[in-house]
């Protein structure tokens, strides 16, 4: 394998595991976030609303600034929202400023948002290149990220760490790895060129009459919300709506990003034995089993051990998802585009919605939302047709 092509792997790496360190060192700090702001679970909605917006601008741009200026600018951009945002939510957080902290997550969501993006459509194009399968192995580095930002953050939490101090580390960490990792990429992955616009456009508006592509997208979105909603929510419903300490909430949701970091790495193995239809439905009801022992059985030990099912199950949706749709006919990188923004939506746009379902009916209750949509995605993984796994194809510009 050429030097350059293993750089772009693992500066591809890299950039999946900065978000995954980043998104896991605040969430597993939520607990004393939300303490030091002294704010109600509604008024945490409301200050995750700032991800949400952010979010929406980030996914909803990425797709045509790729297409105009080629991935890696997108990614380098959104690197950098990430990168600043997580000292921005500290400060927020240590002087009682609600708004610091959500603008701090506008930026995590518009970097993340419009950045994983353009990442997707990168590691698709890696696969077309190697013929071989990478997207889940990418994802998997993004689920490390998680695992050692949450292992970092019970020691925080445990240790009674600040948490400006806290996130102002993991910022600078984050430099670092991004400095070193956005040079290696190629400059023009995903960019059209002068008349391609216009075809490119229209190519796009017809995707929403491909009924595999739509299906792909439901299930990409309800696999993503299930992931998004531990990511946001799983320490505040392990200590609100089981009783958990916050170093033991803050440790079921490492046995989470656990679960989700074996599940991916060892994915390929179950996708290439039985396919992307029949991993897709198991993905979808080991989740459901989760999320219902979670919502449903008053016991610790049972929802601790639920966090499991609720990983592994979240684990391959949104990569075998992404390379379901790049595999499912002409312009792969628009395909890509498409079901990555239904995803993305998802993942960092739906959960903040819950916090205010959780405020009237308490958190546990509000997982039955995400739990409805993993049963419709079990249930619409066996109509997508495509027995193989087979390796992204997306058009170069």
């Amino acid at each position: 394998m050429p030097t350059s092509l293993r750089a772009r792997r693992l500066a591809l790496a890299t950039l999946f595991f900065v978000p995954g360190v980043a998104i896991a060192s605040w969430v597993t700090r939520t607990p004393d976030i939300r303490d030091l702001l002294g704010a109600s679970t509604a008024e945490m909605g409301l200050v995750l609303f700032g991800l949400s917006l952010g979010s929406m601008i980030g996914i909803l741009s990425s797709g045509a600034l790729v297409a105009r200026l080629g991935a890696r600018p997108v990614i380098a951009v959104g690197a950098a929202g990430i990168v600043l945002s997580m000292p921005l939510i500290g400060i927020g957080a240590a002087t009682g400023a609600p708004f610091a902290v959500a603008a701090g997550l506008f930026l995590f969501g518009a970097g993340m948002g419009g950045g994983e993006v353009a990442m997707n459509i990168e590691g698709a194009d890696v696969e077309r290149v190697t013929e071989r399968s990478f997207l889940p192995t990418l994802h998997g580095c993004f689920s490390l990220g998680t695992v050692v930002g949450a292992v970092v953050g019970i020691v925080a939490t445990a240790a009674a760490f600040p948490v400006v101090w806290h996130l102002v580390l993991v910022g600078a960490a984050s430099l670092v790895a991004v400095v070193l990792a956005v040079p290696a990429l190629p400059p023009h992955t995903g960019r059209a060129y002068g008349g391609e616009t216009t075809t490119v456009r229209e190519d796009r508006r017809a995707l929403w009459k491909d009924s595999r592509l739509l299906l792909i997208g439901v299930i990409i979105l309800a696999m993503a919300l299930a992931e998004g909603t531990a990511n946001d929510w799983l320490p505040l419903v392990m200590v609100d709506g089981h009783g958990f300490d916050p170093a033991l909430g803050s440790t079921i949701y490492a046995v989470f990003a656990a679960a989700m970091t074996i599940g991916r790495f060892a994915g390929g193995w179950f996708i290439e034995r039985f396919g992307r239809p029949a991993v897709l439905c198991a993905s979808g009801v080991f989740a459901a089993v989760g999320l219902a022992l979670v919502i449903f059985v008053d016991s610790q030990v049972v929802a601790a051990a639920a966090v499991l099912l609720w990983g592994l199950g979240a684990s391959l949706g949104f990569p075998v998802a992404i390379s379901a749709a790049g595999d499912s006919g002409p312009d792969s990188a628009a395909r890509v585009s498409l079901v990555a923004t239904a995803g993305y939506v998802a993942f960092l746009v739906g959960p903040p919605a819950l916090g205010f379902v959780g405020d009237e009916y308490g958190l546990r209750a509000a997982l039955l939302i995400p739990l409805v949509f993993v049963v419709i995605a079990a249930m619409v993984a066996p109509l997508i047709g495509g027995r193989r796994a087979a390796p992204v194809l997306v058009e170069e510009a």
